[in-house]
């Protein structure tokens, strides 16, 4: 046995306070807990702080990336304990001990050597694939989350919701998170979406874990705030201390119970506390007192466990600090020898689960997408129609793709675009949702992950920018955290742009796409023509099918019931056809040669009218690209049609700064056109009320004028 005296002279004082009270524990009274589990608790709980030294200590020899720990949340993992294995968990980036606690209940699975290989940033990291440290494994449905700011949580209650629907094994889906979060609006959605889901008699088997050690990185918590604010839930709430191993059990088995057997959501608040500081970088001594950090100690979850241990007389206190310098050698050894595993040697290898679909799978499936429903009609149809029709092929053809949105049922949405679509496939299938884009993101987060085919509408492309986290954050960071195990299959369609008459204003005409267009992997489709709007919707469903592709399918507003080009020539009607429009293609209108106008979206119904004009007026024969894919833009169309003509000009309805035409412009420099390049866009505005609009936006006069000075 070892005394104090010969103990490594490296220890933290964290770990010195630690050995010493293990070292003084006595039996005391009878252990709450069966010996096995208290065992498997207090070795998840040591594990989890050990790696969390062992991050530390690599750091300081010039290894390591990550250190943003758990120590002191290690009570987690008897959240974990009082679970069963096939509840999915979305946790909380301080959760270690829950990991290594579920990992414990799985046999043959190494949670030391995942956790040791995310921060050490390697390549044979199981989840990742070395890309980020982020606690998920398929195999122990721990999906992986970056779980900042409380962005996982919507997507937690949405797959509570579709579970429930979908499963029927009983599931409760665990979500944990940081007390600072808790003032988060994202996290307010996703308590007020659970209540609101309950209330009208639905599913939602959740249990949130409110981690709550007191600190939003150096700024407490007011005293009795967190307190107050799970005491008014209105769901099923119990406040623990994480030093008291059994209490936690015991409560996270009532709240679990409850959430399983209502079909309700509660709440845990697990009191902790919060060693070695927010991460490696953070300098705790400049708003922490040594008194403060000390009195912490007396807290400590690791010492609860082990005196379940010792009061159940499987071994002595002194016996647990030899367990634990073991294992600190153990694991500090095992993170020496995983040097030697690759990192990433190329910008390939860490964008591969970016890279795009198969074509020709999508193509098929896509394909067998047409006729299932309505959209084998022969009659010409509006923009608005052919959406509707499309949406009927896709929800005929796949159970499980759901339809869902404010509006979108009953009523068939504000512009009758999913009009018919809830009687013809009932209530389950075609959903209203509550008034809250990050709840109707978050749903299609979690009907993706659970197996579902999303296809959730946002009203207007302006009410996206208060959820734009839920795509950006979560969506498109899944695939490529999880290398693909994962993945997020979903069409978002966002009623778009600009050019409505006789209702307007900025709020419901927003042309501002900068913020999709930037999102690694994250297909942007804007159909102008209803020849192209159903197969451009089939290709997104059919890609999000085939490959967990995210789509967000922008459509313009003004053209939902345009029927002409010009008056009664019905140049704005199409007939369904079962065509296929690959991601990253354009359709040329056309074929003249003195330039190439080059546009999108309401720009094409602007562009071809200006092409008849220059025609007429000015003998200039232009070809129109309407680029169809705003992301990936369509580069060999793009260069195909600039060297027909010599000329480009872009005609941009996005705004000029940061608007589409930047990327458009940027791309033929860069691919090595030298012709002659000029552009008309929008102008810097938000989009005023009436016919004040049509003073900042794109016209019809704007691109022939383009078109003449180039030529």
């Amino acid at each position: 046995m070892s005394e104090p005296s010969t103990w490594p002279d490296d220890l933290d004082p964290l770990e010195e306070s630690l050995l010493t009270r293990l070292d003084g524990l006595r039996p005391g009274r009878s252990c709450a807990v069966d010996p096995l589990t208290a065992a498997t608790l207090f070795e998840s709980q040591v594990a989890s702080r050990l790696l969390d030294h062992t991050a530390r200590w690599l750091r300081a020899d010039g290894h390591g990336y990550y250190t943003i720990g758990s120590a002191g949340h290690e009570s987690n993992a008897a959240v974990a304990l009082a679970l069963r294995p096939s509840d999915p968990a979305l946790l909380h980036y301080r959760s270690g001990g829950f990991y290594v606690a579920r990992a414990s209940q799985v046999a043959g699975h190494d949670a030391v050597g995942d956790v040791l290989r995310g921060m050490l940033a390697r390549t044979t990291d199981p989840i990742s694939g070395g890309r980020h440290k982020v606690f998920g494994h398929r195999a122990l449905n721990v999906i992986p989350q970056t779980s900042t700011i409380a962005s996982h949580l919507p997507r937690a209650v949405g797959l509570a919701q579709w579970g429930a629907r979908e499963t029927g094994r009983g599931d409760v889906v665990v979500c944990s998170f940081g007390d600072a979060s808790l003032n988060h609006s994202t996290a307010q959605g996703a308590f007020n979406w659970a209540q609101h889901t309950a209330h009208r008699g639905d599913p939602v088997p959740v249990l949130f874990v409110c981690e709550d050690n007191g600190l939003g990185i150096s700024v407490p918590s007011p005293e009795g705030w967190v307190a107050d604010r799970v005491g008014r839930m209105g769901m099923e709430v119990e406040s623990v201390d994480g030093d008291d191993p059994a209490e936690v059990l015991a409560a996270t088995s009532r709240l679990s119970g409850h959430a399983r057997e209502q079909r309700r959501p509660a709440l845990l608040h697990l009191r902790c506390v919060r060693y070695l500081g927010h991460a490696g970088s953070d300098a705790e001594a400049a708003y922490r007192t040594t008194s403060d950090v000390r009195a912490d100690y007396e807290r400590d979850p690791i010492v609860g466990a082990g005196r379940l241990l010792v009061d159940a007389g499987e071994c002595a206190g002194r016996d647990l600090v030899e367990w634990y310098l073991s294992q600190r050698v153990e694991i500090r050894e095992r993170a020496l020898a995983l040097l030697s595993e690759p990192e990433f040697e190329s910008a390939t290898q860490v964008m591969a689960p970016l890279a795009a679909p198969d074509e020709a799978r999508v193509a098929t499936r896509a394909t067998a997408f047409h006729g299932s429903g309505r959209g084998g009609s022969l009659e010409p149809l509006t923009l608005a129609q052919t959406v509707n029709a499309t949406l009927s092929d896709v929800l005929a053809a796949d159970g499980g793709a759901v339809v869902f949105g404010e509006d979108v049922g009953r009523k068939g949405g504000v512009y009758g675009v999913t009009r018919g679509l809830q009687k013809e496939f009932g209530e389950a299938r075609v959903v209203d949702t509550l008034l809250d884009e990050q709840s109707i993101l978050g749903l299609a987060l979690g009907i993706a992950v659970g197996g579902g085919l999303p296809i959730p509408e946002i009203q207007y492309l302006a009410y996206l920018h208060n959820a734009e986290d839920q795509l950006r954050g979560e969506a498109a960071t899944l695939g490529f955290f999880s290398q693909g195990q994962y993945a997020n299959p979903m069409v978002v369609r966002i009623a778009a742009y600009a050019y409505q008459r006789g209702f307007g204003g900025h709020f419901h005409n927003d042309h501002a796409v900068g913020v999709l267009r930037d999102i690694p992997g994250l297909v942007v489709a804007s159909p102008a023509h209803p020849a192209d709007a159903g197969p451009m919707l089939r290709t997104c469903a059919a890609a999000a099918r085939e490959h967990g592709t995210v789509s967000a399918f922008l459509e313009p507003i003004a053209r939902y019931h345009t029927t002409d080009l010009f008056d009664g020539d019905g140049a704005w009607l199409a007939r369904p056809s079962a065509e296929h429009a690959p991601i990253g293609s354009g359709r040329v209108h056309g074929d003249g040669t003195d330039a190439a106008v080059v546009t999108w979206g309401n720009g094409l119904w602007l562009s071809l009218r200006a092409q008849r004009r220059l025609a007429d007026e000015h003998g200039v024969r232009v070809r129109v690209l309407d680029l169809r894919w705003l992301a990936p833009l369509p580069i060999a169309d793009l260069l195909t049609a600039a060297d027909s003509a010599g000329r480009v000009l872009v005609a941009d309805e996005t705004r000029r700064s940061g608007g589409v035409g930047e990327g458009v412009v940027t791309a033929l420099v860069e691919h090595g056109f030298t012709g002659r390049i000029g552009r008309v866009s929008a102008r810097d505005s938000f989009v005023p009320l009436g016919a004040a609009a049509n003073l900042v936006l794109l016209s019809e006069d704007d691109i022939v004028a383009g078109v003449l000075r180039l030529v």
